[in-house]
């Protein structure tokens, strides 16, 4: 652990609960997009809805001290600009002093849990707009999944519309992932064709009151065709979903390479492919996220 111990942290939080507020006052911050115009993010909200496989290992986003480890790691590296997270892990984040300097979104929507009969009416769980910009919190993440089979998922985009606008009222962006998806034998797929990607970003680009602090974060296809013609689908800035890429980490890097040419992509936000490589490099895989952008 890069500044107290799993026993140090849990000693502040049963007996001094205000430290993470003060620790979030002190904070040193920094604008959202840095210098170089381009953003690497490092994903955690998974967890929060019960995903805590990686690959073909069940449980390893399970231990709390080993991806705290892994995260203060990860935000060590040079060009790694920020974090994606729950109120949790972020409150962990904030007390071992590894956000100074990094950009902050707080994840908004976990409600729609993993494999639950309810999974598509994704509630709004984590973060409000007035939590992140009390906590100076520098931006919000929310997840739109679409089925149109399922009554749930208007119930998730006229939320979503609603946080848009709580987050644009506060002046924070908020980085708005959307997917069609469907249900295959009781769990729900994500459609990561071109056709379906498409639709998603034009039904997400035109939710709420105003577009101007929306930002998109989007699959990459695997063909890289489809995917200039997917993101000519809005001109609102995007960043692009790592997800877990499996074994051939060298493929994903390829495709995320290419698409982080086109226009509208302004970068990365990855969690597990980063924080768990199948070699067990942390600091490899995200140097070498790194070199892409």
């Amino acid at each position: 652990m890069s500044t107290i111990g799993i026993s140090d942290l849990v000693k502040v939080r049963s007996r001094h609960p205000e430290a993470v507020a003060e620790a979030a006052a002190r904070r040193a911050r920094r604008p959202l997009v840095g210098a170089n115009g381009r953003l690497l993010i490092i994903a955690a909200d998974h967890t929060a809805r019960g995903v805590l496989a990686v690959g073909d290992r069940a449980h390893a986003m399970a231990n709390r001290a080993d991806l705290l480890e892994r995260l203060c790691l990860a935000l060590s590296r040079p060009g790694v600009d920020g974090v994606l997270g729950t109120a949790d892990i972020l409150d962990d984040l904030l007390l071992l002093g590894a956000l100074e300097h990094k950009v902050v979104v707080g994840s908004m929507n976990r409600g729609g849990l993993a494999g639950a009969a309810f999974e598509m009416d994704d509630r709004f769980t984590g973060h409000r707009a007035a939590d992140l910009a009390g906590l100076g919190f520098d931006a919000g993440k929310l997840l739109l999944r679409i089925d149109y089979d399922d009554h749930g998922s208007l119930s998730t985009m006229v939320a979503t519309a609603r946080a848009i606008d709580d987050m644009a009222a506060h002046r924070l962006p908020v980085f708005v992932e959307p997917f069609l998806s469907r249900r295959v034998a009781g769990k729900v797929h994500n459609d990561l064709s071109a056709e379906a990607v498409t639709k998603s970003i034009a039904i997400a680009s035109g939710l709420a009151g105003t577009s101007a602090y929306t930002w998109l974060k989007v699959p990459v296809t695997d063909d890289a065709d489809d995917m200039a013609r997917v993101m000519e689908t809005s001109t609102l800035p995007a960043v692009l979903l790592g997800g877990d890429v499996g074994d051939d980490q060298d493929a994903a890097y390829e495709r995320w390479r290419a698409a982080l040419r086109l226009p509208t992509v302004q970068g990365l936000v990855v969690g597990r492919a980063l924080l768990y490589p199948s070699d067990g490099d942390v600091a490899g895989a995200v140097d070498t996220a790194v070199g892409l952008l």
